[in-house]
């Protein structure tokens, strides 16, 4: 299951991760955010969707995308394009 904050938006949601890292100022933030908008265009285009309403390829690519906007080092996925188009 994916874990997703259904009741708020994609861009709420991808800001959600990158609280895992605590030290990540606004403009850092804010270039990571475009990172995940380029690896993940429709994400872009739904940015003020609830992500609640996503289809489930959409929000496979929200929760990768929220994973990343933590800079991770290591990023483990388990069938990370199932249910992408």
């Amino acid at each position: 299951k994916r874990e997703l904050c259904g009741e708020i938006t994609v861009e709420d949601n991808l800001t959600l991760g990158a609280f895992q890292r605590y030290r990540m100022g606004k403009r850092d933030q804010a270039q990571t955010m475009e990172e995940v908008y380029t690896l993940f265009p429709r994400l872009k285009e739904r940015r003020s969707q609830l992500a609640g309403t996503l289809s489930g390829g959409e929000r496979q690519m929200l929760a990768v995308g929220r994973a990343l906007m933590a800079k991770p080092k290591l990023l483990m996925l388990d069938e990370p394009s199932r249910g992408l188009a």
